[in-house]
C-alpha cells in the first residue's frame, strides 16, 4: 500500500464551510508560519512539525516566539523574553487544521522550511478571506 508523502495541504475554506478546489501540497516536515500582527506591526512565528499517527498525518505545534506584546497579542503566562522574542510552548499541541485569514489589508503570511521563507501567495492566492492549512499525505510516491 503506497502511504505516499506526508506534508500540508493548503485549501481556500468556501462559502459552504469546506475547502473549494484542489487543495495545494506543499511536502514538508517542519516549518513556520510567520505574519505581522497588523495593529502592532510586529512579527510572529510558530514551528509546527508533520508527523505520522496511526497512519495518518497529523499536524504538532512545536514551538512559538512574538517579537513584543501588544493590543490581543499578549504572550501566554509561561512565555520567556529571550533576545526581544517572547518564546513559548503553544498549549494546544495538536490543532488539526489551522484557519488563516487572510486580507488585502494586510501583509500575507510566509511559510518558512528549509531556511527559507516565502509569502504564502507563492503557494495559493488569496481569495481575502480564510485558507485551510492542515497536515495531509500526497497520492505520489
Amino acid at each position: 500500500m503506497n502511504m505516499g508523502l506526508i506534508g500540508v495541504c493548503l485549501a481556500l475554506l468556501g462559502s459552504a464551510g469546506t475547502g473549494t478546489g484542489e487543495p495545494v501540497f506543499i511536502p514538508v516536515q517542519q516549518f513556520t508560519l510567520a505574519w505581522i500582527h497588523t495593529i502592532e506591526k510586529v512579527r510572529w512565528e510558530e514551528d509546527y512539525a508533520v508527523e505520522t499517527v496511526a497512519d495518518d498525518a497529523v499536524l504538532k505545534a512545536v514551538a512559538a516566539r512574538v517579537r513584543g506584546s501588544g493590543a490581543g497579542m499578549e504572550p501566554p503566562p509561561d512565555a520567556k523574553l529571550k533576545n526581544g522574542w517572547y518564546d513559548y510552548t503553544p498549549h494546544i499541541s495538536r490543532p488539526g487544521i489551522l484557519r488563516l485569514s487572510r486580507s488585502r489589508f494586510a501583509t500575507d503570511y510566509e511559510f518558512c522550511s528549509n531556511d527559507a521563507c516565502r509569502p504564502m501567495s507563492d503557494f495559493l492566492p488569496s481569495d481575502g478571506g480564510i485558507t485551510l492549512l492542515k497536515a495531509c499525505r500526497s497520492n505520489l510516491k
